[in-house]
């Protein structure tokens, strides 16, 4: 078997959990401070998985499979916290961009 596209089969096949994971210790080595609620049953629905600071810098990242949809609760958070930090929708086919914001 071939993978034409070895990077698509690879965004299509991670799980948000690793995800998640890659995008943590990516921050955690350019020196952001970052927070992931492991348990969010009982929180409020929509709020953001990560959270990370640098220096001024405060970010929102709602992190997502590839083909995951963010729902109208994750929304309505990151319309409101773009207000004041930068949020954004990270998907594993992102992580150049990911690589850019965290540089």
């Amino acid at each position: 078997m071939t993978i034409a596209d070895p990077r698509a089969y690879i965004d299509s096949s991670m799980t948000e959990e690793q995800w998640l994971q890659q995008v943590r210790e990516l921050a955690r080595l350019k020196g952001w401070l970052n927070y992931h609620t492991r348990s969010s049953r009982r929180s409020d629905p929509g709020f953001p998985d990560l959270v990370l600071v640098r220096g001024e810098r405060l970010v929102f990242a709602e992190l997502k499979r590839e083909k995951g949809r963010v729902t109208s609760h994750q929304r309505t958070w990151l319309e409101a916290l773009e207000e004041t930090a930068e949020t954004h929708v990270w998907r594993p086919s992102d992580w150049e961009r990911v690589e850019e914001v965290l540089a």
